[in-house]
Parts: C-alpha cells; structure tokens; sequence
C-alpha cells in the first residue's frame, strides 16, 4: 500500500497521531479533503497518516477486512498499517500513547481489525459506518454481514478480539457512528461493534443516552468502573452511507461529496474531542501557525498526489519500504 502523511507547520515533539482510513473507490486525499482531518491537525498540532489502498490489491480501492491474511497480527495490510505508524512515529517522534485510528465503511472495518491485532498500539478508535472484528473471511460473508446477516452470536464478538493477540488491557476507547438509513452497512452492525468492545471494557449493557433538540442524532456512552467515557455511539437520523459532517456552525469541518454527508454533526470535530485531541478552541499559537501557512490545510492535502512544491510533506515515491525498514530497525524491530 502506499503512505501520504500531513505534519502542520512546527510541529512539536510528543504529539499525537491520528490514522485515517479511507473507504471503497476513494484514496486518501480525497477523504482528507472531504473529512477535513488535516485542516483539524493545523489548528491542535497533530500529526495525520493517510494509508492508501491500491488497485494491486483490491479492484475498488477496498481495505481487504475480510481476508484472513490482511486481518491478523503481523500478517498482510494490517502488518503493513502498523509499520507505516512505527515508521511515521519515529521520523517524527510522536507520543506513542496517544496513537489513534479510524476509518470509514472498508475503512470502518479495517480499523476495527487495526484495534483488534494491534490493541497495544491504540489509545482509541472510531468506526465509521462500519463493521466488527473477525465476522468474515470471504467476499460473499463480507456481504452477508455488511446487511447483518448470519456471522457469530453477539455474545462472542469480544472473545475474537480477546484471540487476535496476546493484549489483556488496558482497551482502546471506542467511537461508533452510523446513518440510521444506511443502505450499504446495514445500522445493526454499529450495534455489534459496541458489543464486541462492551464486555472488554467490562461496562454495562445500558448506555447513557444523550440527545440535542433538532440536531438529528442520539448519543450514547458507557463509562467505565472509574468513570471514564470508554465507549460512545452516535446514531444519526435518517443519514445514509457515509462519514457524517457539518459544513457550517461551529461544529463546521469538511466538505461534503460523495460518501461525505452534510448531518449538521462533524464526526471529525466530535471523534478528536472524544480523544482529547481537541479544546473548546485552538490556542492563539495554533490559529496563527494556521494562518502563517497559507492556503488551508484541506486544500494543500488534495494537490498532495501531485507532489507539487507546496504539497505536505510526505514518503518519498518508490521509498516507503526504506523508510519503514529504517524506522524499524532504529526502534530495534528488525535487524
């Protein structure tokens, strides 16, 4: 696969990464420009990884989530994700506890199997419009349970999770957000995703609901025994297939397209407060780093394909695998 990356201007030591997964036919630029993730790293200062399917290896530009080879640990594209963040938090020492993934749709599902195999990695997820771990292992499975049928009795989808590695705790948080008029996905499967990490976090069934009078979704969270939000769910009313967003108000941040939704909610925004990447507003520090850096960071990321000279910085073309080698062997992972 290949590896676009966005680091703001400055960038200090110890700062977070966020790991965006984008879904079928789309590449990373396109979902950064619609979901506005590196626009969002410009105004809190953190770094933004962009794996990127290629048609080698899946004709619709899928994450493959349901094949056995790409879905467990130190295996296939879930191996080649995890080296992508080694190498991309050693060439910018990053705070490896605060590394964070998620994804739409196929990316949706590929992150769910990221925090599965790699759940020492994660500080937190947020699964968009996607499904749970280790439900399929076929093309046609994939569709079966992308409409919620068939695949294992909800009460064992936490002990795939607990299998795919060695990891006993503690558990990325969780973020789960779905269209209740989603087609594609079917609504049932952000139900399972909750489940599956539910009895992980040793919460109880019952959520605490949560509703905003006119802005057409309902929240709800489940805290821990300590009293910490570890699992929320945004379900938004009459959405479809896609990544939910606000394109005005004080929640604004993306540009809607295709499979990029006005919902009057940016799941953007809400998924990095989720994390505590973000506060009530960006520091004055941060807004004039933004505004010294010219045009925003949302249309710098569409040109960087091109490579043009004022494109993000990024891996070098034909490179990649050197740079993770590197990166690796420097943090004694690989001779």
């Amino acid at each position: 696969m290949r590896a676009r990356f966005y680091v703001p201007p400055r960038l200090e030591p110890g700062a977070p990464l966020v790991v965006v997964l984008h879904g079928c036919t789309q590449d990373a630029a396109g979902y950064d420009h619609g979901s506005g993730w590196s626009r969002l790293s410009d105004e809190y200062g953190f770094a933004v990884l962009f794996p990127e399917q290629q048609r080698a290896n899946n004709a619709n530009l899928c994450f493959n989530w349901f094949n056995r080879e790409d879905t467990r640990r130190n295996s296939g594209e879930a191996l080649s994700i995890r080296q992508m963040i080694a190498a991309m938090a050693d060439a910018h020492r990053l705070d490896a506890a605060r590394i964070y993934v998620t994804g739409l749709s196929a990316g949706g599902a590929m992150t769910s199997v990221m925090l599965a195999t790699y759940p020492e990695v994660f500080a937190g997820g947020a699964i968009i419009a996607g499904l749970p771990f280790g439900t399929a292992a076929s093309v046609p499975e994939a569709f079966d349970r992308m409409r919620a049928h068939g695949g294992p009795r909800a009460a064992a989808l936490g002990e795939l999770v607990a299998a795919a590695s060695d990891h006993r705790g503690p558990w990325p948080t969780i973020s789960v957000w779905h269209g209740s008029s989603d087609a594609t996905v079917a609504p049932l499967n952000a139900d399972l995703v909750v489940e599956q990490w539910r009895g992980l976090h040793g919460v109880a069934p019952e959520g605490v609901v949560e509703s905003e009078l006119g802005a057409g979704y309902t929240r709800r969270a489940w805290r821990d025994a300590d009293g910490r939000e570890v699992i929320e769910e945004y379900r938004i009313a009459g959405l479809g297939h896609g990544t939910p967003l606000a394109s005005s108000g004080p929640d604004a941040c993306g540009i809607p397209g295709p499979y990029m939704l006005e919902a009057g909610v940016s799941s953007t925004r809400r998924i990095a407060g989720f994390w505590g990447l973000i506060r009530a507003a960006p520091s004055r520090a941060a807004s004039d780093l933004a505004m010294a850096a010219g045009p925003p960071a949302a249309a710098r990321a569409e040109r960087l394909p091109t490579g043009g000279k004022d494109a993000p910085p990024r891996l070098p073309d034909g490179g990649v695998g050197r740079v993770i080698e590197d990166a690796l062997r420097a943090a004694g992972l690989m001779r």
